[in-house]
Parts: C-alpha cells; structure tokens; sequence
C-alpha cells in the first residue's frame, strides 16, 4: 500500500462515519489519526453528544471484531484481562478471555470503574498483551481502546491515573452541533420510517487495511529539526508557571506519530510543523498536572502559550 491508497482508505473512513455524525469532519478524522497512528483516544464530553456513536460508527466501518464494556464500579480487573477457570470433569484450568480481547474497544464511562480495575487496561494500551497468571496473550492488530467519560459528574467517578493518561494519544471533545446540524439530527429521528443510520452503516476496510496503513504511516519522513522542535516544546512546557507535572518522552513521541498518520490523511509523506502545531493541543492536554485551582481549559491554555513562544523551524521538509 502506498500513501495514496492509505490517504483514500481513511478518507473512506471519515466519510463513512460522517453518514452518522453530522458536522465533525474535524473529530472524526482526529480518531482516525489515532488509530493510523496506532495510538488510543479518550473523549471526554457532556452526556448525548455522540461520544458512544462515534465508537461504534467507527467500529461498524472497520470489518474486524468490536467490544463495549460498560465500566461501573462493581467491574473487576478479571472482567477486562479474563481469568483461569477450574474444571471438576477435567481437573485443568482454562483460561476464559475477557473483554479487552478484541480489535476495537469501547470503554464506556472509563472513570466509573475503581482505579483497581482501571490498571487492567494498562498493559494492553501500552504493550499490546495480556498477562494473566504468568502467561502472556497477544492482542490482535490493530488493537484501538476508545474511552468516553462524562466531565460534568463527579459523585460515583474516580479520575483517571496519570499512567492511563499518559497512554491516550489524545484527548478529544465532540461538542455540541450547530443550528443546522442539530436540525438535521432531530429530522432524522422523526417519523417511523427514519431510522438510525448506524443500523445499516457497512465496513469499508478490513483489519488488514490498518495494519497496512500503520506500515504506510511508519514511512512518513520527519525531519530531524521537526523532532527537535517537538523536544523544545516538550521542554518549554515542563518549565512553564502553571504546569507541576509535564509530558513524558512518550508523549513526544505521540506526537510525531499522529503528525505522521496526519501528513498521510493529507497525501503527504512528510510532516509539516503545521502538523505538530494543530495536533500539539490534542496529544498533550489531558497528560498535563496544573498547579493550584488551574482548570481543565487551562491546559490547552498552557499548550497553546508554549506553541506561540518556541520558534518553529523554516527548512524544506520533504
């Protein structure tokens, strides 16, 4: 596969899930990015914004295998990673899979669960395997967590560790539709004969097609002043005033990958320092720890003030 045929397979995407979500071509492509990135997106918004369809539109357009776990806070680590059972007729154990077995994974109202029982998912995220018992499964690829939690509930939540954090590629909100927007959606579900789309949204790309893609994506030339440039970001941000916790190495590392996935959604096969500068908000945000009452919006201040006073380099990038 080469980067027109990657660009045109996740446009495919994009333009299959926009049969379901209405106006955010924005936020579609951005999980897209994640996913040829091989990275995991965590979308954080208010309740019935579309934050489940999205996962499941996403997964409906990709024909491999799809789980949704609802967390709450009586699920146990062994519902996600799966356990050994004891059988009297055999006298063995089998070992029963649990639901982080899968290729697409919606992890609905992640921070409902016990922070216990979110740690299940932190092998997996990272290194793609399960170890249960002293025995160790791969996960299938491509392997895509996508978590939602609502950011408006605090009774019956637990936030989410830093180390989970650390292992979301990015953070995304969905929003609220415009005027129009909001009009086509309430048309859409009046009447008996307008159903949900979703009912009959077909795949338009295999798992095969992903994991070539993520070949594709590899290939992407970035250049050694661009991977400098993300250092003096990451550097500029662990010093500013507000921020008592920076972004980690990997998180630098996040960010030249969905710079790559980006620059092929684009048909490009190098990365630009646009690229880094439109996706720096989204990669590094949630992974930020601010001092004293800073709140949420403040991070993306903080990312967004970093951007503005590093010098962005001026070479040729191709």
């Amino acid at each position: 596969m080469d980067i027109k045929s990657a660009q045109n397979k996740m446009q495919a995407v994009r333009d299959n899930i926009e049969k379901v979500m209405i106006g955010k071509t924005k936020e579609i492509e951005l999980v897209i990015v994640a996913l040829a990135a091989g990275g995991h997106v965590l979308i954080e918004d208010v309740p019935g914004t579309g934050k489940t369809t999205m996962a499941k539109a996403l997964a409906a357009s990709v024909a491999g295998e799809f789980k949704r776990i609802q967390f709450t806070p009586d699920l146990l680590p062994t519902d996600l990673t799966g356990l050994n059972v004891y059988s009297p007729k055999t006298g063995e154990f089998t070992f029963r899979k649990g639901g982080l077995f899968t290729n697409i994974l919606l992890a609905d109202e992640i921070n409902r669960a016990t922070p216990r029982t979110q740690s299940g998912l932190l092998e997996c995220m990272e290194e793609r395997q399960i170890s249960i018992d002293g025995d160790t499964y791969d996960l299938d690829t491509p392997y895509f967590v996508m978590a939602t939690q609502n950011n408006i509930e605090a009774q019956g939540t637990f936030p989410l560790p830093e180390a989970q954090l650390d292992r979301f590629l990015m953070q995304i909100s969905i929003g609220y539709l415009g005027r129009e927007g909001e009009a086509d959606v309430i048309q859409r579900f009046l009447g008996a004969d307008n159903k949900n789309p979703l009912e009959n949204l077909q795949a338009v790309s295999t798992v095969g097609d992903w994991a070539e893609i993520r070949n594709v994506v590899s290939t992407v030339t970035i250049h050694r002043d661009l991977c400098l440039y993300i250092a003096d970001l990451a550097s500029k941000i662990r010093c500013h005033e507000n921020v008592a916790l920076g972004i980690s190495p990997r998180a630098s590392l996040h960010l030249a990958q969905a710079s790559q996935a980006f620059a092929v959604l684009n048909g490009r096969d190098f990365v630009k320092p646009e690229d880094i500068k439109y996706l720096a908000p989204f990669c590094w945000s949630h992974r930020l720890s601010m001092r004293g009452t800073f709140r949420a919006e403040s991070k993306r201040g903080a990312v967004n003030s970093v951007l503005s006073s590093v010098s962005v380099p001026t070479e040729i990038f191709k």
